[in-house]
């Protein structure tokens, strides 16, 4: 067992003899045989141990005897307590999930803080047989067919060339003492529910079945490895961040097949899910404008683009409406658009007709104005055409998206829109040849993020 431990951290280039491990230990059997393998090897490591208070006694019997493991050893002991079932309920997740994501949080804490080079868990091959099989049952991509891997950037599985039943024949043969965890024979968990009833009967078909799905996890690597250049080139060639948000071309679904299975890996980074992509690739034969959510962003299907938002933009923006104020003496703005301001009498030299600038006539407008987003409701008098228009119908034929009307700023005056910002002003304040004096602004293409309002404007909420 040892020879081959060694082996094994050799052939995956776990680490270097030199290094420091954190191993962490949970009292189980598989934890205190790995301890023991580090100690045979001569290796330098201390041990860290979570108490996640779910068994009242039996809990702090497990740290009483991690504990004294350590002490007898003569290495470092790590130890934290955990309220595990609060944090569940708080973060809305499963008790193994809770206790899976305080585990590591601290685990690397305590690496970062005391000069460890990496963390070892017990995890072997029937632990990575269960994995494999609980991604089956969930729906997992090409991804979740990996298994668990010997070593993923701090964490290092050294027992992931063995078995439980030869770890728990090495624990026994050297009289080893290990703590049981009575959980483990419950079937609520799913992962036990497979050990006892499903894997137990594989094992009976073939004894060497853990290690036969290994040498299969391992080609699924190779081809996962293969797959994920190619989807990389394709995010390459299709993905674009842009001010609107990321953008990937509707066109380009037709030339792929399956069109799913490429958009997945596409949203994927987004936190979209195969049944919602699904629902995507089926919105291509209706109308755009539809809105399909992940837990963390959004997705709008418009004319020409998917159009992807990180839901907590759209939420700051939605929080309020923001309204700032311009003042006759304001000559520069930064936020939330970039204008620069400036009043003139020298009306010929004036460039109007570029959407980036508007040339108004000052005695047209009602002091101090405003810049606000745009409302149901809203029209203006557009210049170029004859009458009102409602800005909802000119979206529509200035083919806008959704995320670009979100972003459209508005100049106001009194309760009439000079300008829609960087696209057509009102006829109303036009320049004439009675124009006296002309107030000029000019946008810069690109709007930004709100922050505080520079030198004369004021901003109020309402």
């Amino acid at each position: 067992m040892l020879r081959d431990f060694k082996a094994y951290i050799r052939k995956e280039d776990l680490f270097a003899e030199s290094d420091r491990i954190l191993l962490a230990v949970s009292g189980g059997v598989d934890s205190i045989a790995m301890v023991r393998l580090f100690k045979d090897a001569g290796l330098n490591f201390g041990i860290a141990h979570s108490n996640f208070g779910l068994r009242g006694e039996e809990s702090d019997g497990d740290e009483d005897f991690v504990r004294n493991l350590a002490t007898e050893l003569g290495v470092p002991f790590h130890v934290t307590h955990f309220d595990t079932k609060q944090f569940a309920a708080g973060q809305k997740i499963s008790i193994q999930m809770a206790a899976r994501d305080l585990r590591y949080e601290w685990f690397n804490e305590v690496l970062t803080q005391n000069g460890y080079n990496y963390i070892a868990t017990a995890h072997h091959l029937d632990d990575q047989a269960e994995t494999f099989f609980i991604n089956i049952l969930r729906g997992a991509g090409i991804s979740g067919m990996h298994g668990i891997l010997p070593k993923q950037g701090k964490i290092i599985r050294p027992l992931m060339f063995t078995t439980r039943e030869r770890i728990s024949s090495f624990a026994l043969d050297l009289q080893l003492a290990w703590r049981e965890d009575r959980s483990n024979k419950s079937r609520k968990y799913l992962r036990n529910k497979l050990r006892l009833d499903v894997l137990s009967e594989l094992y009976k078909i073939n004894p060497q079945f853990s290690h036969k799905l290994n040498d299969s996890i391992n080609h699924l690597r190779d081809v996962e490895s293969i797959y994920n250049s190619h989807i990389a080139g394709i995010t390459a060639d299709l993905v674009q961040n842009t001010p609107a948000g990321i953008l990937i071309s509707i066109d380009w679904i037709y030339e792929y097949e399956p069109h799913d299975t490429y958009l997945f890996e596409l949203l994927k980074p987004y936190g979209f899910t195969f049944a919602v992509v699904k629902e995507i690739v089926h919105s291509l034969d209706t109308f755009s404008g539809k809105i399909f959510y992940s837990q963390t962003h959004r997705l709008l299907r418009d004319r020409e683009n998917f159009i992807i938002q990180p839901l907590k933009d759209l939420k700051t923006e939605s929080l309020f409406k923001e309204i700032y104020s311009i003042n006759r003496e304001t000559t520069k703005i930064d936020n939330p658009i970039q204008l620069e301001i400036f009043e003139t009498s020298e009306i010929d030299g004036l460039q109007m007709g570029k959407p980036s600038i508007a040339c108004i006539d000052t005695e047209k407008l009602v002091f101090p104005l405003q810049l606000r987003k745009w409302e149901k409701g809203d029209w203006f008098m557009p210049l170029g055409l004859k009458g009102k228009k409602k800005l909802s119908d000119f979206f529509i034929d200035q083919k806008f998206s959704l995320a670009e009307k979100e972003k459209t700023w508005l100049l106001v005056s009194g309760n009439d829109i000079v300008w829609v910002i960087g696209k057509r002003i009102d006829n109303r304040f036009r320049i004439t040849s009675k124009t006296k004096s002309a107030f000029v602004i000019s946008c810069a293409d690109e709007p930004k993020e709100p922050e505080k309002p520079s030198c004369g404007c004021s901003l109020f909420f309402s």
